[in-house]
């Protein structure tokens, strides 16, 4: 017996910051929750920019004009952050 696996990308469709966490839910109905210290400049932020975000390529990141940020949500299933400090 042979079993097919498909590997299909992590999309994001809904995403909320609080004071100290970025959380993310995927089209394949998980949630994803990570510090927001992981992203100096969302952290930095104010809540009003924080709720300003929009999804990039279809849902594969998101992106915060307001303080120029793009976060992917591959980067966001690491177990490890990708680029902290980069601001």
């Amino acid at each position: 017996m042979s079993t097919i696996r498909v590997n299909v990308e992590p999309l994001g469709v809904e995403a909320s910051c609080t004071d100290d966490a970025l959380r993310v839910v995927l089209a394949d109905g998980r949630e994803i929750a990570v510090p927001l210290a992981w992203f100096p400049r969302l952290q930095k932020a104010t809540p009003e920019q924080r709720k300003r975000w929009r999804l990039i390529g279809g849902g594969i990141g998101l992106h915060w004009e307001d303080v120029d940020e793009d976060i992917s949500v591959e980067s966001l299933l690491a177990t490890k952050p990708l680029l902290v400090g980069a601001v």
